[in-house]
This record gives structure tokens, C-alpha cells and sequence, in this order.
């Protein structure tokens, strides 16, 4: 009872405007160097976030800025990777982890103790720019850290943590003091960081909003590079290097698998298909927390041999199934999280090429043109969402015709290459015009 006492009190200090303290430690920084500060990473993580950072990392050295990125305290162990080494090198990025040989026991003392291990890293790789990203408690040491070896400090906001924390409890959860106290410190983090970089326009509205200045806040969008450049192979071929068969039809996505991408609407949808197109197949790639949820109701509708659920793959094998889909399918539910942030993996679709068909929300009406690379519909109603699939099933042209513009969109508009060069932009202009705010 008193280690639960403790560790909640710590959590409501840093919840209520806690800050690390670290001694002042200037160094002089390296031109076109920076530190970014992750929550997790590739190799032992394969999510939007961790697939997201690395793009960026690997473009950003191929435009000539020398990049470090560092870890959480005691990532990836306890995540499970108990053998996990202090450094990995991935496509050229370096990846460091801060894994001492104990932690503290309470929030605010591991928090603490992180700030300290990476201004002894920082210290020695003297970065001219520290980046971190969402949530606000790396926010909190990046500040600290820029702030001691006195450089500008970037954060990027990848999502509306807060929201998504209440969006899996109920509706009370916005009316909390763990949800006032957790939206305050993350406005808080942003007006002060020296820039704040997002996703797109619905998102850039919502931090504007708190306070942020326009001129403060960069764009970056969710984009691809690597082999989603290349000329996107046909159906049959990415089919058969699956092992699925060539002449069925199918839909589905690769995705999280969590209760606000509406993936059960997407197979009540499915059930109103599937008498109506008997070689249409539904595919889920990826894993979460809904999948059981998703098999039983799979199993209810006695479609189980129809539907493929993959669990996790790997990056190349995710773009295959990207390719072997005729309709790509994002139905998310309607929330605060999901009109304000867009998801990777639409954009991956686009570029392979395929036809997208999402909920008409602000995030991804950001993406998806209705009639011109996908179709939109209203979410949360799987009658209509039914319909527009019907619709695209049935007509190979149209699939083509979208495909096709879908690819031109993202090649001219979101590549990571784009995204490094406005990065390296952005960062350059804040070295120059650096001036340390008085505490």
C-alpha cells in the first residue's frame, strides 16, 4: 500500500509542473549534429512511431546531419529484452540506450535520472539541435538537457497523448485531474519549446490553439521513401510472393490493432459483403489489443475462413500485403484522437499504388480525396462503408485510376526526403537566431 501511495504521489509531481535540475554544461556545439530523444526504436520495436523516427534519422544523414538517437531509461528491457545491448547500429543509425545498473523506484526520480545519463551523453556527441517527441515527459528532459548545454530544443507532436489515454476509458476520464493536468503540461511543453513540428493542418490547429505561434510550428508529414519509391509490383506478383491466392479479391489493412481504428466496423461491413462477393477475403495485419475481440466476431459472422489475421510482420512483408490488396481500408471511429491525427500507413498505400477508402475525418481528409486517390465515408456506419467498397470491388478501372493518383500525390507531396530537408531547414534557422529564454 505504500509503494502504490508513493508512486502515485510521484506521478501527480510531475504531472504538476515537476522539472528535472541539471547544473549548467555548455559545450560548443557541432555544426549539423543532432540528438534525438525517442521513446522507443527499431530494431526491438516495429511500430508507426518507431518506423516513423528511423525514416527520419536515415534521411536526415543522407542530407549530411551527423544524428545520434537515444532511448528511454531502461528501454528496450523492459519491454521484454533482457539481452539487449548498449548501442545498435540500424541502416546506419546509431541507437543508444540508457540502461543502468538500477533504477529509481518513483516517476520523478527516473525522470531525473534519465535527464542526467543523456546530458552525459550529450555532452559528448555536443549535438547544435536536441529532438524529441511526444509525450510531455520527454519533453521535459529534452528541455532540461538543451537547456544545460544551452541549445535550442525541438518538439515533436505525433499525437494527442492525453485523448488517446482517455479514448480506451469512459467518457468521465476528460473530466479527471489526471486528464486537465496531463492536456496542461502538454500545452505547457510546447510553448516552450524553441519549435514544434506535427503532423499536418488539423493537428497544427489544435497546438495554435494553446498558444503556440504559427511562425513556431513546422509540418512534417507522415511520408515514405526506401523501396515504397520503387515502381509498386502487380497484385498477382505480391500475392504470390504471400503465398495467397491470385484470383480472389481483397481488402482489409495494416494497422495497430486498437479499438479507435473501427476494424469492427470494417468486418460488420465485410459481412454484408461477403454473400455478395464470395472470392472477397478480409486481411488485418498487425496486432493489439482488439485483435481477440476481432477474431470472435470474425468467427460469430462464420467468416474465419474468409479473414487472414497476420499478427506482426515485418516492415518488407507489411508492404507486400500493402500490394496485394485491391482496397486499402481505413474506418476509423470518430474522437478527438482520430480527427486531429494522421496515421502512417495510408500514405504507405497510397504509394504502393492502392486505392484508400477512410472515415471522413479532418486528419484524413488530409490524405484521402474523396473521388480522386480514395473515398471517403462517414464513420462508424459500416452500411455505407459496405457501399463504397461494393463499388470499388466491383470496378478494376476505377481501382487503377485512384491507385494511380494516390501514388502521384504522396511522390510529389510526402517523401522523407522532403521531410529532412525542411528538418534541416528549420534547424539551421534556429541555430542562428538561438537565444536561451530567461527561466
Amino acid at each position: 500500500m505504500e509503494k502504490q501511495r508513493r508512486r502515485l504521489a510521484s506521478e501527480l509531481k510531475v504531472f504538476s509542473g515537476w522539472n528535472p535540475a541539471l547544473p549548467a554544461a555548455p559545450v560548443k556545439a557541432e555544426p549539423r549534429r543532432v540528438l534525438h530523444l525517442l521513446t522507443n526504436s527499431v530494431p526491438h520495436t516495429g511500430s508507426g512511431y518507431a518506423r516513423r523516427a528511423h525514416s527520419i534519422l536515415c534521411a536526415q544523414q543522407e542530407i549530411g546531419w551527423e544524428t545520434l538517437a537515444v532511448t528511454r531509461l531502461g528501454y528496450p528491457v523492459q519491454i521484454g529484452a533482457l539481452n539487449a545491448r548498449k548501442r545498435d547500429v540500424v541502416d546506419g543509425v546509431r541507437y543508444e540506450r540508457i540502461l543502468p545498473a538500477s533504477m529509481a523506484a518513483t516517476m520523478d526520480g527516473r525522470l531525473q535520472q534519465q535527464a542526467s545519463e543523456l546530458l552525459d551523453i550529450a555532452r559528448d556527441f555536443r549535438p547544435s539541435i536536441i529532438h524529441t517527441t511526444t509525450h510531455f515527459v520527454n519533453g521535459l528532459v529534452a528541455r532540461e538537457v538543451a537547456k544545460a548545454l544551452d541549445v535550442p530544443w525541438v518538439y515533436e507532436v505525433r499525437g494527442q497523448l492525453a485523448d488517446t489515454w482517455a479514448s480506451s476509458r469512459e467518457e468521465a476520464a476528460r473530466s479527471s485531474e489526471r486528464y486537465e493536468l496531463f492536456t496542461a503540461r502538454e500545452a505547457e511543453v510546447m510553448c516552450t519549446a524553441d519549435l514544434v513540428v506535427t503532423l499536418g493542418e488539423s493537428m497544427k490547429r489544435n497546438i495554435a490553439a494553446l498558444g503556440v505561434p504559427d511562425h513556431k510550428i513546422l509540418i512534417s508529414p507522415n511520408a515514405v521513401g526506401g523501396s515504397y519509391l520503387e515502381p509498386p509490383l502487380g497484385h498477382r506478383d505480391a500475392r504470390q510472393a504471400l503465398g495467397l491466392d491470385p484470383n480472389a479479391l481483397y481488402m482489409g489493412t495494416v494497422s495497430s490493432l486498437v479499438g479507435y481504428e473501427g476494424l469492427d466496423d470494417l468486418v460488420t461491413a465485410f459481412a454484408l459483403l461477403a454473400p455478395r462477393l464470395p472470392k472477397l477475403k478480409l486481411v488485418f495485419v498487425g496486432d493489439g489489443a482488439a485483435a481477440p475481440a476481432l477474431r470472435d466476431q470474425v468467427q460469430r459472422l462464420g467468416l474465419s475462413s474468409r479473414t487472414i489475421f497476420t499478427g506482426r510482420v515485418l516492415p518488407e512483408q507489411a508492404r507486400l500485403y500493402h500490394l496485394a490488396l485491391d482496397v486499402f481500408v481505413v474506418p476509423r471511429k470518430d474522437s478527438a484522437v482520430t480527427q486531429a491525427v494522421t496515421p502512417l500507413k495510408p500514405v504507405e498505400a497510397l504509394a504502393c499504388g492502392r486505392p484508400v477508402v477512410a472515415s471522413d475525418l479532418g486528419a484524413l481528409g488530409e490524405i484521402v480525396h474523396d473521388g480522386i486517390n480514395g473515398r471517403l465515408t462517414k464513420a462508424e456506419d459500416p452500411g455505407q462503408l459496405a457501399e463504397v467498397l461494393l463499388e470499388l470491388l466491383q470496378d478494376e478501372g476505377l481501382c487503377r485510376q485512384l491507385g494511380a493518383a494516390g501514388r502521384e500525390y504522396v511522390l510529389a507531396t510526402r517523401t522523407w526526403q522532403a521531410n529532412a530537408q525542411a528538418f534541416g531547414g528549420a534547424y539551421e534557422n534556429l541555430v542562428s537566431n538561438y537565444r536561451r529564454r530567461v527561466s
